[in-house]
């Protein structure tokens, strides 16, 4: 139906004829001569119909937004004046010979930009993806997985499928659950992701797998979180942490390369759990951000202050300090801000000193907790952290992961707010994750990643004997402040991997009962094998710059877990509830006084 894509059309093809399809995207009859501004997925183009062209002039003038058409014509150059450097078609315009209405289009319910509110571009999806920015973020997806997939395959990885109707497993969320028909009263569950298949199929000799899967998880939503969603998964036999990274590696620095022509770091910098944490307050640092925060414990572990001599004398505790470059100009408002900001993360105020004058020493800082500090740690503070006049200083103090985290959120705003933040591109490992979390409130260890997670331990034993403070084997590759691949070596023994479903409180009756072919399968000659899971939706927002995974996902879920498209989730009739044994009970209404 078409010769040429709009997008296409430029000074190359001027005085040939093309035939274009698209949508109506303006239409502007001004007197003499209709302009059509036509759109495909490939770009817009300038369309002129002259009255003298009776026919085409006629069915030019009844069109609308959104209207479907076909166009043919003559490419001719536009006048320099008139020269649309901006865009690829921005020289050239097509006089039309014949304009063709394919389907017209009822009156538009949304103004097809960025001025949508958010309900309403879901509502009505099919009318938001045909926008540039959509068509944009959808494409780059779908150049992503043909370049994940080239990548892989020349690297000798296997494509293969597991099930989405699978057995319940405790992963973190909870599970969806699917009722069975045929088996009365039993539950299928929607995988979390397919950790369990891609090491079983590494116990039958695959050697090396991936799959772009879809999983599922029943969990409270926000922007980088969705009920379901698409990670890349790779799993391979006989290797080490190093080798896994190296390949993952490689593989990012391909497919970046391929779809957007970036090149990214020749090796990928490493950084452990403890210095993440220590240095940027967070196991995902964005190092685009230039800021670090600094230990201060000795030089204020003598200070009458007790805010601050109390957590440097404790061996859990640290005090922290965040240099700001240029935020002495911050009123005490911003800074009341920034106070409440911390607390969310668990912080209890926000000391902070105001370097006026460096020179001047302490007659050149504001702060009121400088009377609380002596000459000598003063000193050291600002030596310490580097400080410059025109700085502002803040200060966190109390528990080690507290203040490291609150403080973390503390140098992400002010980066943010003081535009610090480069515009780059920052990846790098996090490594040495602790194995264990203990929940005081449970009584009991969570696995900081998941159960199946080898440990550096060398034995059974010595991972009972210390388990707090056991290191995992597994490592997260992070880029530019988000978490966008994670992975581990794998236990492959099964007397470790019943030993650490021990330690997490799984008895030997549950863990057969839930992992059972598992365990079972790791009896007969299980090879070492390890992999990672990368997140693509949050892979192809960072590629297009988006905030929201929503963005880039073709038919999202609200915030709410609902499909504003389809309607779903919705109720179903009686007769197919009752072939499923289930008996819906309607929620108590709620007493009123």
């Amino acid at each position: 139906m078409r010769s040429h894509l709009c997008g296409e059309v430029t000074e190359q093809l001027a005085d040939q004829s093309v035939t274009l399809c698209g949508w109506v995207d303006r239409s502007r009859d001004l007197g003499g001569l209709v302009f059509v501004s036509l759109r495909d997925y490939r770009g817009i183009i300038q369309v002129v119909v002259d009255p003298d062209n009776k026919a085409a002039f006629e069915v030019a003038t009844t069109l609308r937004n959104e209207f479907c058409v076909r166009i043919s014509g003559q490419v001719r150059m536009r006048p320099q004046q008139q020269w649309n450097e901006d865009m690829a078609t921005g020289k050239v315009e097509i006089l039309a010979d014949t304009v063709e209405i394919l389907n017209t289009a009822a009156p538009i319910p949304m103004l097809m930009n960025d001025n949508d509110g958010e309900d309403i571009r879901l509502k009505y999806r099919y009318l938001d993806m045909r926008r540039p920015r959509m068509q944009h973020n959808m494409r780059i997806r779908a150049a992503l997985y043909k370049a994940i997939r080239t990548h892989l395959d020349n690297q000798d990885f296997c494509e293969f499928e597991t099930p989405i109707l699978t057995k319940a497993t405790p992963e973190g969320a909870r599970d969806y659950l699917v009722p069975s028909r045929v088996h009365d009263g039993q539950f299928y569950a929607l995988p979390q992701s397919p950790q369990l298949f891609k090491q079983l199929f590494m116990m039958s000799g695959m050697d090396r797998y991936y799959q772009i899967a879809r999983c599922f998880r029943d969990e409270d939503l926000r922007a980088d979180r969705q009920p379901e969603f698409t990670q890349l998964d790779m799993e391979m036999s006989f290797v080490t942490e190093q080798d896994v990274q190296d390949i993952a590696e490689n593989m990012m620095r391909d497919v970046f390369k391929q779809v957007l022509d970036v090149k990214l770091d020749t090796q990928f910098p490493r950084l452990t759990f403890h210095d993440a944490m220590d240095k940027y307050g967070s196991d995902k640092p964005d190092l685009r951000n230039p800021m670090e925060l600094i230990s201060v414990d000795e030089a204020v572990k003598d200070v009458e202050f007790k805010v601050f001599s109390g957590p440097a004398n404790d061996p859990q505790g640290r005090v922290a300090v965040l240099r700001v470059p240029g935020g002495a100009v911050f009123s005490r408002k911003q800074i009341d801000n920034y106070t409440q900001l911390v607390a969310k993360y668990g912080g209890r105020g926000l000391a902070w000193i105001k370097v006026k004058d460096l020179d001047a020493g302490r007659e050149g800082i504001q702060s009121p907790i400088a009377k609380f500090l002596d000459d000598t740690a003063l000193q050291t503070i600002l030596e310490e952290s580097s400080a410059a006049s025109g700085d502002i200083l803040f200060f966190g103090a109390g528990e080690w992961l507290v203040v490291s985290t609150f403080m973390g959120a503390l140098r992400l705003a002010c980066g943010k707010d003081l535009e610090l933040v480069e515009d780059s591109w920052k990846p790098l490992w996090v490594t040495d994750f602790p194995m264990f979390e203990w929940d005081e409130e449970a009584g009991r260890y969570f696995a900081m990643h998941h159960p199946f997670t080898s440990a550096r331990a060398g034995s059974i034993e010595e991972l009972k004997k210390a388990a707090g403070k056991a290191i995992s084997s597994g490592y997260d590759m992070v880029l530019n402040g988000s978490e966008i691949g994670g992975g581990s070596i794998r236990i492959h023994k099964p007397e470790m991997q019943q030993a650490v479903f021990e330690l997490l409180g799984i008895g030997e009756q549950e863990a057969e009962d839930k992992f059972g072919f598992l365990l079972e399968a790791l009896k007969y000659g299980c090879p070492p094998h390890g992999g990672i899971a990368f997140g693509i939706d949050r892979m192809v927002a960072l590629m297009t710059g988006e905030n929201s995974i929503r963005d880039v996902i073709a038919y999202p879920k609200t915030t709410s877990a609902q499909c504003l498209l389809t309607s779903a989730p919705s109720a179903v009739d009686a007769v197919a509830l009752d072939e499923l044994h289930i008996n819906v009970i309607p929620k108590p209404a709620k007493r009123t006084e």
